[in-house]
């Protein structure tokens, strides 16, 4: 459960690592589709899907733990026609640039489904959706295309509150989540007693409007957590 990986250049917004590069038209075509542009699902939903699509190419599903069937409900759902078009152009067979993941990706999708408020299939797409983006190398509200951390911060606590409420110490959330798993199978791979004592302390609790660190301060084949911006 430690998800060892190589890291490759981390970068804000147009790492190309994993294949998880913001398409901002789709983005904004989806957007002004939506009846409800400035719901917060509905940006997430809208920015993992310009994350992960490329035009002019064979896309798969881009929301990891959906079939073609409950992407095409969610697409047309959230973007009305923008949205069915855009499904209809899945290619079947398509594979995701995080299909070596998929253990990692339920581990994070089960957590946040057993603190989710609500037992409604928007919230198990929102669920998918942030699991997808985790598996991203920037920041999380990065990764989902959303206009900051707090925006993140507010979605979380309205639609995981069990979960969000015990990041009590403001840790980014990508790094919370896999403290979390980590937590759960009774792995500690800090190097540090507490967090204060952490010389990586600025890595986990750090601006994330800030540039990221180098990956040259990053240890290769450290876990998940550890690995990413947060």
């Amino acid at each position: 459960m430690l998800y060892a990986r190589p890291h490759g250049d981390v970068k804000l917004q147009l790492s190309a690592h994993g294949g998880y590069v913001l398409n901002q038209s789709v983005r904004e075509r989806l957007l002004a589709h939506a009846e409800k542009p400035d719901d917060l699902r509905i940006v997430a939903f809208a920015g993992i899907i310009a994350v992960l699509w490329r035009d002019e190419a064979a896309n798969p599903v881009p929301i990891l733990g959906l079939n073609s069937q409950t992407f095409k409900r969610l697409a047309s759902r959230c973007f009305g026609a923008a949205g069915e078009a855009l499904a209809a152009s899945v290619a079947p067979g398509a594979s995701h640039p995080a299909r070596d993941r998929l253990r990692e990706f339920n581990d994070i999708l089960r957590l946040l489904l057993e603190h989710r408020a609500a037992l409604s299939e928007e919230t198990q797409w929102l669920a998918c959706a942030i699991a997808t983006a985790c598996l991203g190398e920037n920041h999380l509200w990065q990764d989902l295309g959303l206009p900051s951390r707090s925006a993140l911060s507010r979605l979380l606590v309205e639609h995981f509150g069990p979960l969000a409420s015990k990041n009590v110490a403001g840790m980014r959330w990508k790094k919370f989540f896999y403290k979390q798993l980590c937590l759960r199978a009774d792995i500690n791979i800090c190097k540090a007693p507490s967090c204060s004592e952490c010389v990586d302390y600025d890595l986990c609790f750090g601006p994330e409007d800030a540039a990221c660190p180098s990956t040259s301060t990053l240890a290769v084949g450290i876990s998940g957590w550890c690995a990413a911006p947060g």
